[in-house]
Protein backbone atom coordinates (compact mmCIF):
# COMPACT_ATOMS: atom_id res chain seq x y z
CA UNK A 1 0.00 0.00 0.00
CA UNK A 2 1.49 3.74 -0.58
CA UNK A 3 1.88 5.07 2.48
CA UNK A 4 -0.56 7.96 2.64
CA UNK A 5 0.21 10.15 5.39
CA UNK A 6 -1.31 13.48 4.89
CA UNK A 7 -4.76 11.96 4.49
CA UNK A 8 -7.12 13.21 7.11
CA UNK A 9 -10.14 12.49 8.29
CA UNK A 10 -11.61 14.82 10.83
CA UNK A 11 -13.85 14.25 13.82
CA UNK A 12 -17.28 16.00 13.59
CA UNK A 13 -16.26 18.17 16.76
CA UNK A 14 -14.97 22.15 17.45
CA UNK A 15 -11.38 22.21 17.65
CA UNK A 16 -12.38 25.30 20.85
CA UNK A 17 -14.20 21.95 22.63
CA UNK A 18 -11.13 19.59 22.72
CA UNK A 19 -9.05 22.13 23.54
CA UNK A 20 -10.81 23.32 26.42
CA UNK A 21 -10.57 19.82 28.11
CA UNK A 22 -7.10 19.19 26.61
CA UNK A 23 -4.75 20.95 23.98
CA UNK A 24 -3.66 18.11 21.77
CA UNK A 25 -5.50 16.91 18.72
CA UNK A 26 -5.51 13.28 18.66
CA UNK A 27 -4.19 11.70 15.77
CA UNK A 28 -5.15 8.03 15.02
CA UNK A 29 -3.29 5.87 12.72
CA UNK A 30 -4.75 3.52 10.46
CA UNK A 31 -3.50 1.03 7.63
CA UNK A 32 -6.17 1.73 5.46
CA UNK A 33 -5.26 -1.49 3.56
CA UNK A 34 -7.65 -3.84 4.95
CA UNK A 35 -11.43 -3.11 4.19
CA UNK A 36 -13.69 -3.48 6.40
CA UNK A 37 -11.58 -2.79 9.18
CA UNK A 38 -10.01 0.09 7.16
CA UNK A 39 -9.20 0.76 4.00
CA UNK A 40 -8.41 3.73 1.37
CA UNK A 41 -11.04 5.03 -1.55
CA UNK A 42 -10.42 6.15 -5.19
CA UNK A 43 -10.17 9.74 -3.52
CA UNK A 44 -7.25 8.64 -0.84
CA UNK A 45 -9.57 9.24 1.70
CA UNK A 46 -10.03 6.53 4.79
CA UNK A 47 -13.11 4.82 5.54
CA UNK A 48 -13.75 1.52 7.32
CA UNK A 49 -14.92 0.22 10.86
CA UNK A 50 -12.08 1.48 12.26
CA UNK A 51 -12.64 5.01 10.88
CA UNK A 52 -16.41 5.02 12.50
CA UNK A 53 -15.48 3.87 15.65
CA UNK A 54 -12.66 6.74 15.88
CA UNK A 55 -15.06 9.30 15.16
CA UNK A 56 -17.60 8.16 17.59
CA UNK A 57 -14.80 7.52 20.54
CA UNK A 58 -13.85 10.91 19.54
CA UNK A 59 -17.19 12.80 19.80
CA UNK A 60 -17.61 11.11 22.99
CA UNK A 61 -14.30 12.06 24.52
CA UNK A 62 -14.74 15.52 23.13
CA UNK A 63 -11.67 15.57 20.84
CA UNK A 64 -10.51 17.19 17.73
CA UNK A 65 -9.34 13.77 15.96
CA UNK A 66 -7.39 13.60 12.76
CA UNK A 67 -7.01 9.76 11.09
CA UNK A 68 -3.55 8.99 9.44
CA UNK A 69 -2.87 6.35 6.93
CA UNK A 70 0.74 4.31 8.07
CA UNK A 71 2.27 0.96 6.52
CA UNK A 72 1.73 -2.34 9.05
CA UNK A 73 4.84 -3.09 10.10
CA UNK A 74 5.89 0.25 11.23
CA UNK A 75 2.42 0.95 12.66
CA UNK A 76 3.71 0.24 16.37
CA UNK A 77 7.84 1.96 16.08
CA UNK A 78 5.80 5.14 14.49
CA UNK A 79 3.53 5.31 17.63
CA UNK A 80 6.59 4.65 19.86
CA UNK A 81 8.29 7.63 18.56
CA UNK A 82 5.16 9.95 18.74
CA UNK A 83 4.23 10.70 15.14
CA UNK A 84 0.67 9.66 16.33
CA UNK A 85 -1.56 9.04 19.77
CA UNK A 86 -3.24 6.16 19.19
CA UNK A 87 -3.72 2.86 16.56
CA UNK A 88 -6.66 1.84 15.59
CA UNK A 89 -6.06 -0.89 12.45
CA UNK A 90 -8.15 -4.05 13.14
CA UNK A 91 -5.03 -4.57 15.78
CA UNK A 92 -6.11 -7.25 17.87
CA UNK A 93 -4.76 -7.36 21.68
CA UNK A 94 -1.57 -9.80 22.15
CA UNK A 95 0.92 -10.03 24.76
CA UNK A 96 3.93 -9.57 22.97
CA UNK A 97 2.46 -6.17 22.15
CA UNK A 98 1.19 -5.28 25.26
CA UNK A 99 5.20 -5.79 26.18
CA UNK A 100 5.98 -2.76 23.92
CA UNK A 101 2.38 -0.20 24.45
CA UNK A 102 -1.31 -0.25 26.30
CA UNK A 103 -4.46 -1.10 24.24
CA UNK A 104 -8.22 -0.09 25.24
CA UNK A 105 -10.35 -2.34 26.24
CA UNK A 106 -11.29 -4.68 23.16
CA UNK A 107 -13.85 -2.62 20.41
CA UNK A 108 -14.19 -5.81 18.34
CA UNK A 109 -14.43 -9.58 18.94
CA UNK A 110 -13.31 -10.67 15.17
CA UNK A 111 -11.72 -14.27 14.06
CA UNK A 112 -9.41 -14.78 11.54
CA UNK A 113 -9.44 -17.77 8.78
CA UNK A 114 -7.19 -19.80 5.92
CA UNK A 115 -8.38 -19.52 2.33
CA UNK A 116 -6.64 -21.54 -0.31
CA UNK A 117 -7.27 -21.36 -4.25
CA UNK A 118 -10.03 -23.60 -5.49
CA UNK A 119 -7.92 -24.90 -8.86
CA UNK A 120 -6.04 -27.37 -6.12
CA UNK A 121 -9.13 -28.74 -5.20
CA UNK A 122 -8.74 -29.22 -1.71
CA UNK A 123 -11.25 -30.13 0.74
CA UNK A 124 -11.78 -27.03 2.94
CA UNK A 125 -13.39 -29.25 6.17
CA UNK A 126 -15.79 -27.32 8.05
CA UNK A 127 -15.51 -23.64 7.32
CA UNK A 128 -17.93 -22.97 10.34
CA UNK A 129 -16.15 -24.57 13.03
CA UNK A 130 -14.97 -22.80 15.46
CA UNK A 131 -11.33 -23.18 16.95
CA UNK A 132 -10.01 -20.92 20.11
CA UNK A 133 -6.77 -21.56 19.99
CA UNK A 134 -6.49 -20.66 23.70
CA UNK A 135 -8.12 -24.13 24.85
CA UNK A 136 -8.01 -26.75 22.08
CA UNK A 137 -9.99 -29.45 22.82
CA UNK A 138 -9.53 -33.05 21.04
CA UNK A 139 -11.96 -32.11 17.94
CA UNK A 140 -9.35 -29.23 17.74
CA UNK A 141 -6.39 -31.26 17.78
CA UNK A 142 -7.61 -33.21 15.09
CA UNK A 143 -8.92 -30.73 12.41
CA UNK A 144 -4.76 -29.39 13.15
CA UNK A 145 -3.28 -31.85 12.22
CA UNK A 146 -5.99 -32.71 9.01
CA UNK A 147 -4.82 -29.19 7.64
CA UNK A 148 -1.30 -30.10 8.95
CA UNK A 149 -1.02 -32.83 5.99
CA UNK A 150 -3.24 -31.38 3.39
CA UNK A 151 -1.41 -27.98 3.79
CA UNK A 152 1.88 -30.06 3.21
CA UNK A 153 4.34 -28.35 0.17
CA UNK A 154 1.52 -25.67 -0.19
CA UNK A 155 2.86 -21.85 0.00
CA UNK A 156 0.79 -20.05 1.93
CA UNK A 157 0.68 -15.95 2.17
CA UNK A 158 0.87 -13.42 5.31
CA UNK A 159 0.53 -9.65 6.54
CA UNK A 160 4.76 -9.55 7.42
CA UNK A 161 4.76 -8.77 11.05
CA UNK A 162 1.30 -10.18 12.08
CA UNK A 163 -0.65 -12.58 14.38
CA UNK A 164 -1.86 -14.53 11.00
CA UNK A 165 2.24 -15.02 10.26
CA UNK A 166 3.57 -16.15 13.58
CA UNK A 167 0.44 -18.57 13.93
CA UNK A 168 0.72 -19.98 10.45
CA UNK A 169 4.48 -20.28 11.67
CA UNK A 170 3.84 -21.76 14.72
CA UNK A 171 0.77 -24.55 13.28
CA UNK A 172 2.42 -25.19 10.10
CA UNK A 173 6.11 -23.69 9.42
CA UNK A 174 7.49 -27.16 9.09
CA UNK A 175 5.16 -28.23 6.24
CA UNK A 176 4.09 -25.03 4.28
CA UNK A 177 6.57 -22.15 2.60
CA UNK A 178 5.84 -19.05 4.54
CA UNK A 179 5.49 -15.75 2.08
CA UNK A 180 5.11 -12.41 4.00
CA UNK A 181 4.06 -9.66 2.59
CA UNK A 182 4.07 -5.86 2.89
CA UNK A 183 -0.03 -5.38 2.71
CA UNK A 184 -3.01 -7.56 2.28
CA UNK A 185 -3.40 -5.64 -1.18
CA UNK A 186 -0.10 -7.50 -2.54
CA UNK A 187 -1.46 -10.97 -1.26
CA UNK A 188 -4.83 -10.47 -2.55
CA UNK A 189 -2.80 -9.82 -5.86
CA UNK A 190 -0.25 -12.71 -5.55
CA UNK A 191 -3.71 -15.08 -4.77
CA UNK A 192 -5.26 -14.02 -7.92
CA UNK A 193 -2.44 -14.57 -10.40
CA UNK A 194 -1.88 -17.86 -8.58
CA UNK A 195 1.32 -17.14 -7.27
CA UNK A 196 0.99 -18.56 -4.05
CA UNK A 197 -1.83 -21.09 -2.62
CA UNK A 198 -3.72 -19.46 0.28
CA UNK A 199 -3.20 -17.16 3.15
CA UNK A 200 -4.17 -16.74 6.77
CA UNK A 201 -5.84 -12.79 7.87
CA UNK A 202 -9.02 -11.97 9.17
CA UNK A 203 -11.71 -13.16 8.00
CA UNK A 204 -14.00 -10.20 7.18
CA UNK A 205 -10.92 -9.00 5.27
CA UNK A 206 -10.99 -12.45 3.07
CA UNK A 207 -14.96 -12.08 3.04
CA UNK A 208 -15.19 -8.65 1.31
CA UNK A 209 -12.14 -9.70 -0.99
CA UNK A 210 -13.78 -13.32 -1.86
CA UNK A 211 -16.71 -11.57 -3.31
CA UNK A 212 -15.00 -9.58 -5.62
CA UNK A 213 -14.11 -11.11 -9.36
CA UNK A 214 -10.36 -10.94 -8.25
CA UNK A 215 -11.16 -13.53 -5.44
CA UNK A 216 -13.23 -15.57 -7.55
CA UNK A 217 -10.44 -18.26 -7.60
CA UNK A 218 -10.50 -18.43 -4.23
CA UNK A 219 -12.29 -20.04 -1.34
CA UNK A 220 -12.37 -20.83 2.54
CA UNK A 221 -10.65 -23.40 3.84
CA UNK A 222 -10.58 -24.87 7.50
CA UNK A 223 -12.17 -23.40 10.86
CA UNK A 224 -12.91 -20.18 11.77
CA UNK A 225 -9.80 -19.25 14.32
CA UNK A 226 -9.12 -16.64 17.23
CA UNK A 227 -7.33 -16.92 20.65
CA UNK A 228 -3.94 -17.70 21.05
CA UNK A 229 -1.54 -15.50 19.81
CA UNK A 230 -4.69 -13.49 18.44
CA UNK A 231 -5.70 -12.53 22.22
CA UNK A 232 -9.02 -11.22 23.36
CA UNK A 233 -9.96 -9.13 20.91
CA UNK A 234 -9.03 -5.91 18.69
CA UNK A 235 -8.42 -2.53 20.63
CA UNK A 236 -6.95 0.64 20.23
CA UNK A 237 -3.26 0.86 20.76
CA UNK A 238 -2.00 3.77 23.09
CA UNK A 239 1.65 4.63 24.42
CA UNK A 240 2.33 3.18 27.77
CA UNK A 241 2.41 6.40 29.43
CA UNK A 242 -0.27 8.06 28.17
CA UNK A 243 -2.77 6.72 30.98
CA UNK A 244 -5.21 9.83 30.79
CA UNK A 245 -6.18 9.25 26.91
CA UNK A 246 -6.09 5.41 27.61
CA UNK A 247 -8.94 5.91 30.28
CA UNK A 248 -11.04 8.59 28.42
CA UNK A 249 -10.80 5.39 25.40
CA UNK A 250 -11.82 2.96 27.64
CA UNK A 251 -14.62 5.20 28.91
CA UNK A 252 -16.14 5.90 25.72
CA UNK A 253 -16.19 2.39 24.52
CA UNK A 254 -17.88 0.74 27.28
CA UNK A 255 -19.80 3.68 26.66
CA UNK A 256 -20.59 2.39 23.22
CA UNK A 257 -20.87 -0.97 23.94
CA UNK A 258 -23.18 -0.92 26.26
CA UNK A 259 -25.55 1.60 24.28
CA UNK A 260 -25.18 -0.75 21.39
CA UNK A 261 -23.52 2.28 19.00
CA UNK A 262 -20.45 -0.49 18.31
CA UNK A 263 -22.96 -3.18 18.09
CA UNK A 264 -24.24 -0.99 14.81
CA UNK A 265 -20.89 0.00 13.21
CA UNK A 266 -20.29 -4.04 13.09
CA UNK A 267 -23.38 -4.68 11.52
CA UNK A 268 -23.22 -1.64 9.02
CA UNK A 269 -19.38 -2.78 8.29
CA UNK A 270 -19.36 -6.32 8.73
CA UNK A 271 -23.13 -7.53 8.12
CA UNK A 272 -22.38 -9.35 11.89
CA UNK A 273 -22.36 -8.30 15.83
CA UNK A 274 -18.78 -8.57 16.37
CA UNK A 275 -18.78 -6.33 19.58
CA UNK A 276 -17.28 -7.14 22.64
CA UNK A 277 -18.72 -8.85 25.81
CA UNK A 278 -20.12 -5.88 28.07
CA UNK A 279 -17.41 -5.10 30.63
CA UNK A 280 -18.77 -5.60 34.29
Amino acid sequence: MVLAGTVFVACMMPALTARAEDPRVITIATEGASPPWDGTNEKGELYGYDIDVGRELCRRIKAECRFVAQDWDGIIPALLVGKYDVIMSGMAITEKRKKSIAFSNPYAAGYNQLVIRKELQLDPGDIKQRLNLSAVDDKGKATIERLHATLSGKTMGVLRSSNSEAVLKELFGDVVTLRSYDSLDNLKLDLAAGRVDGGLADYFTWRDFLETPEGAGVTFFGPQVNGGLWGPGVGAGIRKDDGKLLARFNTAIDGAVRDGTIKALSQKWFKTDIAPAISQ
